[in-house]
């Protein structure tokens, strides 16, 4: 199982949309339009977990993933 990092390569503002995109292989666009939708009908918990998420998970660093591993 990948490990979630925020990522440094693929990031609009913390990162996590990106690194969750890459933790699940699928396009970070993918992602970003969910949590921005999702933000909009929940009214902010999502936005709230955003940021609790963004303290929490720790950024990559070029030794999170293994050898071989594509960098975008």
């Amino acid at each position: 199982m990948k490990k979630l990092y925020r990522s440094e390569s693929d990031k609009k503002i913390s990162g996590i949309c990106g690194g969750l995109a890459r933790s699940l292989n699928i396009d970070s666009t993918i992602i970003r339009l969910f949590v921005v939708a999702a933000a909009l009908f929940s009214f902010g918990t999502v936005a709230f977990l955003y940021i609790l998420a963004s303290i929490v998970v720790p950024k990559e660093n070029y030794n999170s993933y293994p050898e071989g591993y594509e960098y975008y």
